[in-house]
């Protein structure tokens, strides 16, 4: 299956309606927007960027845009932004973008079709990189961080999200496995930390903040101890307060799962020397 199959399939098996939402593919791309608009993962991530590149509308390139989410909510808030997506898809690619802007009104988001290796873009043309749950598919990791950091103005930061983190090969291929998707499309991956660190190096990109899964809600979201307490009410009846000792523990069990989890979720802050 392609990636555009692979989304049509389980947007319509209900065994997955749960991964379907919680990822921002559901069919209406509206609501997928305001859903992550609303996201305590957006809304870090927003007073991340708005602390580390201050200034007022920010260049900002979207590598790996998908269907658009993190584009068009950064454009709303006032980004210029440009998206960079290969896909043509009505659905999770270029042509979704296309359709949100139409939806919202926005003329100013450039849209380019385009793989992160090799970006159609001038040298220093962007104060911000973003990529979100899209560096762990680089085909050649040092060339996509190295293409990102070309196109960076100096001091310009570049943040990426939510990125899987395996310790070996071995690792990664339990990672795989449990995936729930890449049995249909086979297209996922993963890197080491050293890795990711090695590439950011050789980019001349230094790491401000590598943030671990439990370390942040960008990598965590939509988990957190209320959702934890309706799930926990809804499996055994019994209420609990967000902030009892019976939810704090299952939290720090949740937590500690996260960090020792196969393909487990990281995000990093850089800036260009």
């Amino acid at each position: 299956m392609t990636w555009h199959e692979t989304i049509q399939f389980i947007q319509n098996t209900p065994e997955y309606a749960e991964i379907v939402a919680n990822t921002y593919i559901l069919p209406d791309l509206r609501t997928n927007v305001e859903r992550f608009r609303q996201s305590a993962e957006f809304n870090e991530t927003l007073s991340l960027l708005r602390t580390y590149c201050p200034q007022s509308a920010p260049r900002l390139l979207d590598i790996g845009a998908g269907n658009g989410i993190a584009s068009i909510a950064f454009a709303l808030e006032g980004f210029q932004v440009t998206a960079l997506e290969p896909d043509p898809s009505p659905m999770v690619g270029s042509g979704a973008i296309k359709e949100l802007c139409t939806i919202y009104g926005i003329d100013s988001l450039t849209i380019i079709k385009a793989f992160g290796e090799r970006l159609p873009l001038d040298n220093q043309s962007f104060d911000i990189v973003y990529g979100r749950q899209v560096m762990h598919h680089a085909h050649d990791l040092p060339t996509f961080i190295a293409e990102g950091a070309r196109v960076l103005v100096p001091q310009g930061i570049m943040v990426t999200t939510r990125d899987h983190v395996i310790k070996n090969e071995q690792d990664k291929l339990v990672f795989l496995k449990k995936h729930p998707l890449h049995q249909f499309y086979g297209g996922e991956n993963a890197f080491t930390l050293s890795d990711y660190r090695s590439a950011f190096q050789q980019a001349s990109l230094s790491i401000l903040q590598e943030l671990s899964p439990s370390q942040s809600v960008i990598n965590y979201d939509p988990w957190n101890k209320k959702r934890l307490a309706d799930l926990v009410r809804k499996k055994i009846g019994i209420t609990f307060a967000e902030q009892s000792w019976p939810i704090a523990i299952a939290w720090q069990a949740l937590m500690y799962r996260q960090e020792r989890l196969s393909g487990k979720l990281y995000s990093f802050i850089a800036r260009k020397e």
